[in-house]
Order: C-alpha cells, then sequence, then structure tokens
C-alpha cells in the first residue's frame, strides 16, 4: 500500500502480496489519543517516523481527513515489514474539531448543540472499541519524536519519569478493575515484565535544524548499509539487523559503565512488534495459577475477512446475516452511552426530581373544573417552578412531558366548558354535549349530555312591564330576546295591542341561514370564520339543531369583547350594506338586523316588542306608571310639548317638524307650553289646540328587577310629592341617552352595578299630529355595528300608550356584544339622538 486510505476502502479493496509473504503473519499497530495545537497531525508523524517514509503530509491533507469532520480510522500497510498501521482521528484531534465546530449551524440551541458532541463521542468510543478489537499494539501519540539524530544521554530524567508513570498508570488500572489477574479477561494488557511508557520530548527550538539533523541521520544510516542482504530471510530480521531498527535488549541499552540509557521510540514499539511477529505472543497474566493467553497472528487475508466482518456489526449497523449480532451490540451501546453522557444523566436526575414539585405547584388552589385560561395560568407557575430546579439538556424534553402530564390532568374530567353567556358568564358544567332535537339532558353519559348554564340569575320585566320573573343567564339569541318574553306573553301581554315587526317567512321546508361573503370595506375576514359562524349558529345557537361539542365550538370563539364590527361611523343614522339582496324566503339572517346586513335578508324572530298598553289617558301625569320594579319616585315619563298649527293660520297645511329641538321653545315673554295641562294651553295670538303634550320615559333595569327612568345621561328620574317631574324631554331626546348607567342602589360589592335600557315610554296624544319611533343602538366602540328594528322607522298611531322593548343582547355574526367592563367608558355603549320626532298633519294623523 503506497498511500494511506480509510478502513472502510481498504476493508473492500484487493492488495496483491508475494507469493512468499502470503502465508506470513501481519501486526497490527494501532495509534490513538488527543493531539496537540499544532498545524499537522502528531499521529501521522509518528507513522513518517516509524515506517521511515512520508507516509502522510507533514501539515496534513484534506484528503485523509473525514470530510464531516467526524471519527475515522486510516490505514497504512508496510509489506516490507508486514506491520498494519492504523491511526485514529476523531474530534479530539485539531483538525477534525475544527471541521466539527464549522459545521454547527448559527443559533443552535443548548440541546441539539449537546446532542451533536454526544454523538461525536460516542462514536469515537465506538471506533476505539473496534481498533481494540483489531490491534496487536496500541499506542498514544501526543506529542512529536525529536530524538531522531540526538545521542542518548546516560542516567536520563526521563527514564525515571517512565518508570514512575508505569507504576502509577498499572496502580490505577489495577483499582479501577481493568486489569486483573487473567490477562483473558481483560479488553487489553500492559507488559509485566517490559517498559510500555515511553514519554516522547518536545520539539526542537529550531524547526529547520531538526529537518537538517533528520536528513543528516538518514544519509549515514544509508551509507552504513553495505553489502546484499542474506537469501531467504524475513524482512523484520534484516531491519531488526540494521543500524536503522535495533533492539531493545538490556545488552545493547547498557553504556560502557553499564548504566542504562534512552531509546529512540523506533527501539521502544519493536520490542513488541518482535514478540507479535515472532508468534510468542504476550503472556501478561500474573498470580499463582495464571491461565494461558489466546495470541493470534493470522495472515493479511484473513484478517482483512474479520474485521470487515467486525466493521459491518459495530461501524455500519447492515441489514444482512449479521443483523441479529448487530442488534445485541446496539443493546449494550445504550449501556455505553449511559457511563459516557454524564452531563445528561445529571440533568436527567435533576428533572426528574423538580417534575414533582412542577405538578403540585400545577394543581395547588385549582378547583374541580377549570376553563383554558386557568390551566394556562397554572401551568405557567408549573414552569417557573420547574425552571428553579431543572437544568441540562434535559430541560426541554421534561417541560414538554411537564405540558402533556398537565394537559392529561385537565382533560381527565376537569376541563370546564368553554362556552360563555351574552353576559360574559362561563357555563359551569365540566365539558359536556348539548341535546339534540327531542333528546333529553343525561348526567350519566360520558361527556354528559346537558344544557349550557352558568348558574346566574336575573329578573326581568315582560314586554310590557307589568309582570316580573327571574330568568336564567341566555347562551343564545332566542333564548335571550325572544323566548323568554314568549313564555311571559302567555300571563300577561299577549292580548294586548302592538305593531309586529317584519320577520322571515319560509317558503321551503329546510331553509338555510345566509352567508355574507363578501368583506365590508376596510375589513378582512378571518380565516375560517365564516365555517365557525355557521358551526357555531348550527349546534348552540339555533334552536332545535345543537349538536356538536360546546367545548370544541367555544375555543378560540368566545371573546372578551366584539373584536371586528362592520364599518359603522359614529353618529350615522343608516349606511347601505355592500351587498344588495331581493327579499328571501329560502335564506334567513341568522342573527340580528343592523347597519353591517345585507338587504333583503330577515331573522326568524324580531329581538324588539312595540306593544300599546292602552289609550293616552291610561297614563296619569300625577302618579306616574304603575309597575312593579321601580324605585321610590323614578317612575313618571317626562313631558314633551309639541306645537301644532290648524287650518285657519295663514300657513294652512303646511309642514313643520317638531322634534322638540329649540324651534319648538316657547318665545320669551311668553307662557310656557308645559303650564297649559296635558291637552293644550291658550297663547296669545293661538287657539287652543295649537300644542300638544306626549310624554316620553327611557326605563333602565337593572339585574336584580330594580327600574327607574332617566332624564339624561347621568341623571335619574326623582319626584317628591305630587305633579310629576318638572323637566321636560328635550335634553333625553337631542342628546345619546346611554346603554348602560350605574344602577342607583348599588350592592355591598366594589364591582359596579350596571342598569341596561330596557324600554322606552311614549304617550302620543289624542292630536292632528304623528310620532315617528326610529331607535338606533351602537352596543359599543366603533366600529361597532347600528342595531335596529326590522323597520327601522314606525309610525305611532295617536292617542296611546306605547312600550318599545329593546333586545337583551346584541350580537352580530362576529359574536356577541358584551357588557362593558370595569375599564370601558360607558358613552361608548349608547343610544343615537333622534329615536322620536313629531310631524303635525292638516287634520286626521296618518
Amino acid at each position: 500500500m503506497a498511500v494511506p486510505m480509510n478502513i472502510g476502502a481498504l476493508l473492500q479493496s484487493e492488495i496483491i502480496e508475494d507469493t512468499v509473504d502470503k502465508d506470513e503473519g501481519v501486526c497490527v499497530l494501532g495509534i490513538f489519543g488527543k493531539s496537540a495545537m499544532q498545524p499537522g497531525s502528531i499521529k501521522d508523524s509518528l507513522i513518517n517516523t516509524l515506517a521511515d517514509k512520508h507516509v502522510f503530509s507533514l501539515f496534513g491533507s484534506d484528503d485523509t481527513d473525514s470530510s464531516s469532520g467526524g471519527t475515522s480510522i486510516h490505514a497504512y500497510y508496510n509489506q516490507e515489514t508486514r506491520v498494519l498501521y492504523l491511526v485514529l482521528t476523531s474530534v479530539f484531534d485539531n483538525r477534525q474539531l475544527i471541521r466539527a465546530c464549522e459545521s454547527l449551524t448559527a443559533g443552535l440551541g443548548h440541546a441539539e448543540a449537546h446532542e451533536f458532541w454526544k454523538a461525536a463521542e460516542k462514536d469515537h468510543c465506538l471506533q476505539l472499541l473496534y481498533l481494540f478489537s483489531l490491534c496487536h499494539v496500541l499506542t498514544g501519540g501526543n506529542g512529536p519524536d525529536g530524538s531522531g539524530g540526538d545521542k542518548p544521554k546516560k542516567h536520563s530524567p526521563r527514564r525515571r519519569m517512565q518508570h514512575a508513570l508505569e507504576d502509577q498508570i498499572y496502580r490505577i488500572f489495577r483499582k479501577s478493575r481493568v486489569l486483573t489477574n487473567q490477562s483473558s479477561n481483560c479488553l487489553f494488557t500492559v507488559p509485566a515484565n517490559q517498559a510500555f511508557v515511553y514519554v516522547v520530548p518536545g520539539p526542537d527550538e529550531d524547526p529547520i535544524g531538526s529537518l537538517l539533523g533528520h536528513l543528516r541521520s538518514n544519509c549515514v544510516l544509508r551509507e552504513s548499509e553495505g553489502g546484499t542482504p542474506a537469501p531467504r530471510q524475513r524482512r523484520y530480521q534484516q531491519m531488526r539487523h540494521s543500524n536503522r531498527q535495533p533492539s531493545f535488549n538490556v545488552e545493547s541499552s547498557l553504556s560502557s559503565g553499564g548504566q542504562l540509557v534512552d531509546c529512540t521510540l523506533k527501539e521502544f514499539l519493536w520490542q513488541h512488534v518482535e514478540l507479535v511477529l515472532t508468534k510468542k505472543g504476550f503472556d501478561d497474566s500474573v498470580g499463582r495459577n495464571p491461565q494461558p493467553s489466546h495470541f493470534e497472528l493470522p495472515t493479511y487475508s484473513k484478517w482483512v475477512h474479520v474485521a470487515h466482518r467486525l466493521y459491518q456489526v459495530m461501524i455500519e449497523n447492515g441489514e444482512d446475516d449479521a443483523a441479529e449480532i448487530s442488534l445485541k451490540v446496539q443493546g449494550q451501546l445504550k449501556v455505553l452511552e449511559g457511563f459516557l453522557d454524564a452531563d445528561a444523566k445529571f440533568s436527567e436526575n435533576r428533572c426528574q426530581k423538580a417534575l414533582p414539585l412542577a405538578h403540585s405547584a400545577y394543581q395547588s388552589n385549582l378547583p374541580h373544573n377549570y376553563t383554558t385560561t386557568v390551566h394556562k395560568n397554572q401551568l405557567a407557575q408549573a414552569l417557573r417552578v420547574y425552571s428553579q430546579h431543572a437544568k441540562g439538556v434535559a430541560f426541554q424534553r421534561y417541560a414538554l412531558q411537564l405540558h402533556e402530564d398537565c394537559y392529561k390532568f385537565w382533560s381527565n374530567g376537569h376541563q370546564l366548558c368553554e362556552e360563555r353567556s351574552l353576559t360574559d358568564q362561563h357555563c359551569v358544567h365540566k365539558f359536556h354535549l348539548l341535546p339534540k332535537p327531542g333528546e333529553k339532558p343525561e348526567m350519566d353519559h360520558n361527556p354528559p349530555i346537558l344544557y349550557h348554564n352558568s348558574r346566574g340569575r336575573s329578573t326581568s320585566s315582560c314586554n310590557c312591564g307589568r309582570k316580573q320573573s327571574p330568568r336564567e343567564d341566555p347562551f343564545d339569541i332566542q333564548a335571550a330576546n325572544y323566548d323568554f318574553y314568549q313564555m311571559l306573553e302567555e300571563k300577561c301581554c299577549g292580548k294586548l295591542e302592538r305593531i309586529n315587526f317584519p320577520v322571515f317567512q319560509a317558503s321551503t321546508p329546510d331553509p338555510a341561514p345566509a352567508s355574507d361573503e363578501v368583506p365590508r370595506p376596510g375589513e378582512v375576514p378571518p380565516s375560517g370564520e365564516a365555517e365557525r359562524l355557521k358551526e357555531k349558529e348550527t349546534t348552540t345557537h339555533t334552536p332545535g339543531d345543537s349538536t356538536s361539542l360546546s367545548l370544541a365550538l367555544s375555543l378560540g370563539q368566545s371573546t372578551d369583547s366584539l373584536g371586528t364590527y362592520g364599518d359603522g361611523a359614529e353618529g350615522q343614522e343608516k349606511r347601505p350594506s355592500l351587498v344588495d339582496r331581493q327579499p328571501s324566503t329560502v335564506e334567513y339572517l341568522p342573527g340580528m338586523l343592523h347597519s353591517g346586513c345585507p338587504k333583503g335578508l330577515l331573522p326568524k324572530f324580531s329581538s324588539w316588542s312595540l306593544v300599546k298598553l292602552g289609550p293616552a289617558k291610561a297614563y296619569n301625569s300625577l302618579s306616574g306608571l304603575e309597575q312593579p320594579g321601580f324605585l321610590p319616585g323614578s317612575a313618571f315619563l317626562l313631558p314633551w310639548d309639541v306645537v301644532i298649527r290648524s287650518r285657519s293660520e295663514e300657513d294652512v297645511g303646511s309642514l313643520e317638524p317638531l322634534d322638540g329641538g329649540p324651534a319648538s321653545w316657547p318665545a320669551p315673554n311668553k307662557a310656557s307650553a308645559g303650564k297649559r295641562g296635558s291637552a293644550g294651553g291658550v297663547g296669545r295670538g293661538r287657539r287652543r289646540d295649537d300644542v300638544a303634550r306626549a310624554f316620553v320615559g327611557f326605563e333602565y333595569e337593572d339585574s336584580r328587577g330594580r327600574r327607574f327612568l332617566s332624564s339624561g345621561p347621568d341623571k335619574v328620574v326623582k319626584v317628591l310629592g305630587q305633579g310629576g317631574p318638572k323637566e321636560p324631554a328635550t335634553r333625553c331626546l337631542n342628546t345619546d341617552m346611554p346603554l348602560y348607567i350605574p344602577s342607583p342602589a348599588q350592592g355591598r360589592g366594589i364591582k359596579p352595578h350596571y342598569a341596561q335600557l330596557a324600554r322606552l315610554f311614549i304617550v302620543v296624544p289624542d292630536a292632528p299630529l304623528e310620532i315617528v319611533l326610529n331607535p338606533q343602538v351602537q352596543p359599543g366602540p366603533a366600529p361597532c355595528p347600528v342595531f335596529h328594528p326590522e323597520q327601522p322607522e314606525v309610525v305611532l298611531p295617536p292617542d296611546g300608550l306605547w312600550v318599545l322593548r329593546f333586545p337583551y343582547a346584541y350580537v352580530t355574526d362576529r359574536g356577541p356584544c358584551y357588557p362593558p367592563k370595569e375599564n370601558q367608558p360607558l358613552a361608548n355603549f349608547r343610544v343615537l339622538r333622534g329615536i322620536l320626532h313629531a310631524n303635525t298633519t292638516s287634520s286626521t294623523p296618518q
């Protein structure tokens, strides 16, 4: 072999040997160890020294390095001396270490970097075990041989240091039980009666002088090789008798004074090589009854065959007939990894001890059932405790296990239903299914079949306000704005005159909810929003068609506030939809009607109600409304005087919009219209029927059923004694009224208690006057859409006490508009001004 090559390529190649040397044995010499931080490889230079040839490059060669920067074995076979040199290079060598560092990517985590170096160390150990299994003699190369042309020195301190190191090494091996009395039970042995430590001296200070000294010594040795070699002699015997490679024995190592002197590295190693080539072997067993050791001197072809099979089992892990043996080897390699990776073992122990502490932190102060938010908060606390105790490379793996353990604990009967009511209250049931149409609730089912329930109860009044009843916290729009009032219709206001708002009239047995797929201007619908809307409508909110899992529907859908609204400018009355549709009888509007809905679509039911309690005289301005739940002195409607004109005036027949603004106020030094009674009054130059008095009242109701009327955005009607309120209704009609205001009867808790606008009372006088009702509600900050009834403008007939009932909850296709939180300004939740305006008629109201 003229050049060194990789062990894998060597085992696959065929070397032509001489017929004379074909049956002779071969000595395998392995070199391993860490190299110093120098440009060239020290182990390569040792081969050059021992073979007396320029086998490896002085500063290393890329051809002999592993392309991946990993571990490799390079071989060089010297047929003249019958010695096969095996050199192990790994990340413990400077060139391979540099290559390994270059292969690491930037931003690599601690655990990934540890796995990389752990794999490199395992590969090195495996290749080292392979080397120990194939070699007769093994040496470590960790220093240059600088003794080439130097003369031996008497009484060398290096010699004495070598003996001291031998004693220490042998003692360490014996105490650690690496070496025993029987050499057959050991992976390797050390000679019992021969030196096995050689300290390579450091390099000379002058490298050029050292090279010249080597060259001079080489020339002198070659000139002294005179004569022809003896025929039929073995080459290793020729080398042993020549001056270039003298044997190391006691006689040749004695000076004229009989004292030991130093030898060269070649002399030191050749005494062991001769034991192999002469088939004497190594008998290194000690003790009283030493067992004979097994020794083999294979031919080159036999050694290649055995080395190739061992290479397949230990290095390649092939899938051939050696696979069964390879599996056994892999099992032992797992044990080897445990001994090699002490850092991982330490980290494993730390993380395993930290897991119970983290589990305790997660389960501390937990209710039996809890939501995703509580689960995430407890998990964050558990991770904080875990990070305080867990260290090392196993941190991330056990952190993922902590995630899985906490999730399993939560999902194993501790999940709370994630659905929230329209008042932003969680369902108190654990994970459950909703009943199908005609199916009864079943607690024993797994998971249980139940309706949503937040255990929240409130007291509300019926459409007309004459009867109060407790109600459950609603989870869908129909239960909130329709079913509860329909239940009270049978007991109270079912026979009252009313104005019905238009609703969807189906022409097919299976109508479908409409979907507005065209996005509104400036709005990008989130991915999957239409699917979630349709799924939620058909499973939890549409009556009689709730079939899917409540938790799966609620994750990611319930929000603290309405996140995305349609474009609605502040104070606008109506905004035409981008998509105009003709009235449909096959598609219905799944939610409530608002300014962002397409035209031509109607809901299945109306969330508004407009009923007539009786004629105008049914309201007594001296006693107020006689209905339950009103706070004392707060049940009085506000007077609204509207100026009308008869045909006897010069501008007969003209129409004048009088909405309670400044134009309808009395002129200075004239009698106030409020002093003329409910049917009108006498004014200078006017007839008694030129002023009509109406009454208006904005009623608010809190969750406890306490009701009151408001005379302005920040004022509650309070009448002491007889006579009714003095302030007119113009302030209420000419400003935006709040949808929520703090209740006058606050509880003992710190959290504020709000009352919601529930009804609007209108007393229409019996006069040539028409009052137009146009309610518009914006239940959230802009761009929240504006909600209105299915018929935006309604003309109220004269001579009547009318009650407009507002929706209990407001819901869009993006989700419910929740009541305001503590940190939200109430001015963003409002009823737009212009809810009422009056027009005079020529004679008879139209």
